[in-house]
């Protein structure tokens, strides 16, 4: 699956706030949040390095997306994964130029795309984008 990532130099405590920030900024939300790591090591008593899926939503184009195709709420909201490698951070969003990839999305899913890469570009302490 095609992605929007990048490193940044931070353990994933400090990364998810300057990431929830820099969503923010670019006008989403967080949805839900899922502790991977965490519900492995409650569910199956498996330790693993740290994994969070963060679902951001853009409220604006999530409703224009609804109203092209009600079926796109199988996609919302947007994946924001973050691992932790030690002290440094992996950010990896769902591109959404690959799930909403019908001519009809196409305006809707480059803007959102270019919000989200603003949002990476933009986090402080970035190793690779």
């Amino acid at each position: 699956m095609r992605s929007l990532d990048t490193i940044v130099d931070q353990p994933i405590d400090r990364a998810e706030g300057a990431v929830r920030e820099a969503l923010a900024a670019q006008g989403f939300g967080i949805l839900t949040e899922i502790d991977v790591a965490a519900t492995f090591e409650a569910k199956l008593g498996v330790t693993g390095p740290p994994l969070k899926i963060l679902g951001a939503c853009n409220p604006a184009l999530a409703h224009r997306a609804l109203e092209l195709d009600p079926k796109v709420a199988l996609v919302l909201p947007c994946n924001v994964v973050l691992r932790g490698e030690g002290l440094r951070t992996s950010v990896s969003i769902a591109d959404p130029r690959q799930l909403m990839d019908d001519p009809a999305f196409a305006e809707l899913a480059g803007e959102a795309a270019h919000r989200l890469e603003k949002a990476l570009a933009s986090l402080p302490d970035v190793v690779t984008g």
